[in-house]
């Protein structure tokens, strides 16, 4: 396997503990719709969450959570639609990011980024 699935597999297995330990109750992992996916959907209190995990080895290319960009802003809020329409939920909903360092020397270091964009 490619170091770098490996490491987004790791990555995605911390961001469920994380979010399991911050008391959010994970609805889906990996919920997908063709060629969208949503790493983590997940209901903090009557909140749909729909997360996106960002692991990397070391900042030299920059913060994991920066890798989310325009595009991949939109590739999820079209995911979130059609997960909305499916499951017709009804309620607020939000979008947060959980970034991972994963480095030897420091082990892993987990930010998560409440309401980190809106789609336009």
């Amino acid at each position: 396997m490619s170091t770098h699935l490996e490491t987004g597999r790791i990555g995605e297995a911390e961001a469920c503990r994380f979010v399991k330990e911050i008391g959010y109750k994970i609805l889906e992992v990996n919920w997908r719709y063709k060629h969208l996916e949503v790493d983590i959907i997940a209901m903090d209190n009557d909140i749909l969450v729909f997360m996106e995990v960002k692991t990397r080895k070391s900042t030299r290319y920059g913060l994991p959570f920066e890798a989310v960009n325009y595009h991949k802003q939109q590739k999820l809020n079209r995911a979130a639609n059609l997960y909305i329409s499916y499951k017709k939920h009804q309620g607020d909903i939000r979008f947060d990011i959980i970034s991972i360092i994963s480095d030897q020397k420091n082990g892993l270091t987990v930010e998560h980024i409440r309401d980190a964009f809106w789609p336009e």
